[in-house]
């Protein structure tokens, strides 16, 4: 598909490359060279993740149709894909909560650790795992709740805590992460292909690795739920402080001879996107796919850096734009000290709606100020930011001007991080529905 005109469609340009991105991702296109061969006996596949029912499918399709292949995949509500026409069902998908945990991922996170226990020697379990499988294959720890997890989970969410530090808490408060799932079921072989979702592409946190082997430790989940205020109940926190919840660890006997391919990378993503740029002239650059940090403060960086280009022609010439990739975080208004609000927060302030992308974008408009011929485009490449129904929103240089005169000020709705209202009532949201796979951030800045 030809790119609509960046200078005269800038914004239908900037979806143009997140689509490019997003297509880049998509399980059907990169599945087949990483799929092992049948094995003698059974081939079970369990998977969790946004991307989960695509992936399933395109298992289903590439997957020999005289051999054995049956499983269970959790997936996101609303993001099971519509079957292709022919294509038979040979592996269960069911749906459940994300970002936090409800009663059918438990219930899917049971049946998918009782099949890894069914493995037997010269069984293939194949597992697909993709970004948002820590929440969706939930499987408390002795001692620990739904609620619990569920409580904690929400915590981790508004804190700020980066994927990595959220998914060592996980890991250490699971049944089936952090390689516990692998070790149920030796002595099959295991092959587990990921989307990757996380800065760095580590499969050991993509999902909370329940088919890798996991180098951190209990101390440091307890370090991680300090730093952040975050309490367990008691006798957890003796288990933790004994080491009694540590995960199998590199080189357990466990994860000998498995093998862990990532089928799309964030990276992967933007280099697909930057191609669709440099197909019509606009020379593209792509500054990180593993960027990490505060939506907000992220944001003004890259705006910096927009400004530089526009007005000095550094450290790129313009026209051109610029890409980045990652994963960034939103702490809650709530958990911010404000002047007068004492240590918890303002709790004054109404709830705001929207996710990383959108805050991502409201900061980007605040420090730009109106700058000319420069527009932004951040959104989620699962086609979802945060849990409204937006992947993103788009940036323009009257974005400012076009709010005042409704009576929106920017700095009001960053400070409720509600940068669903804010751009909705602009008519700017990014809406794509779902994807069915999932990157990460994307994020794209053109400079004319």
């Amino acid at each position: 598909m030809k790119a609509p005109d960046p200078r005269t469609q800038p914004r239908g340009f900037l979806e143009h490359l997140y689509q490019a991105a997003v297509r880049r991702a998509l399980p059907l296109h990169n599945t087949a060279a990483f799929l092992p061969p049948p094995p003698k006996g059974r081939t079970i596949v369990l998977g969790a993740g946004k991307a989960g029912a695509a992936m399933a499918h395109a298992v289903e399709a590439l997957w020999p149709a005289g051999a054995s292949l049956e499983g269970l995949v959790v997936t996101r509500y609303g993001h099971v894909p519509p079957r292709p026409p022919g294509l038979k069902q040979r592996i269960e998908i069911v749906e459940a909560s994300h970002p936090v945990p409800d009663q059918a991922g438990l219930n899917a996170a049971q049946r998918i650790l009782a099949l890894a226990h069914e493995a037997r020697a010269g069984d293939l379990v194949l597992c697909l795992i993709s970004g948002g499988a820590s929440s969706l294959l939930t499987l408390p720890a002795e001692g620990l709740t739904l609620h619990d997890k569920q409580r904690i989970n929400q915590q981790l969410l508004d804190s700020g805590a980066g994927i990595g530090e959220m998914n060592c808490v996980r890991k250490h408060l699971s049944r089936i992460k952090g390689g516990r799932l692998a070790a149920a079921c030796a002595p099959a072989q295991v092959v587990t292909l990921a989307i990757s979702d996380v800065p760095g592409d580590d499969p050991s946190i993509i999902g909370s690795g329940p088919t890798v082997p996991d180098a951190s430790s209990c101390a440091e989940a307890i370090a991680i739920l300090l730093r952040y205020g975050i309490e367990v109940p008691g006798a957890i926190m003796s288990l933790l402080e004994q080491g009694a919840l540590e995960t199998p660890k590199p080189g357990d006997a466990v994860f000998a001879g498995h093998a862990v391919h990532l089928i799309a990378t964030p990276q992967q993503s933007l280099e697909a996107a930057a191609e669709a740029a440099r197909a019509v002239g606009v020379e593209a650059h792509i500054l990180s796919d593993e960027i990490e940090g505060e939506s907000r403060e992220v944001a003004k960086v890259h705006a910096a850096l927009a400004r530089a280009v526009a007005r000095k022609g550094q450290p790129f010439r313009k026209p051109c734009v610029i890409l980045s990739g990652g994963e960034t975080t939103v702490t809650m208004q709530r958990r911010r000290e404000t002047p007068g609000a004492g240590t918890g927060g303002n709790a004054s302030l109404p709830p705001g709606r929207g996710g990383r992308a959108g805050e991502f974008c409201m900061g980007i408009a605040q420090a730009l100020q109106g700058e000319a011929n420069i527009w932004a485009l951040a959104a989620d490449t699962d086609g979802i930011d945060g849990v409204e129904d937006n992947a993103g929103a788009f940036v323009a240089p009257d974005t400012l001007e076009r709010a005042q005169a409704q009576g929106m000020n920017v700095a009001s709705f960053l400070d409720r991080n509600d940068a669903y209202g804010y751009f909705s009532a602009l008519g700017d949201l990014v809406i794509t529905g779902p994807t069915h796979t999932n990157v990460n951030d994307f994020r794209a800045l053109l400079i004319l």
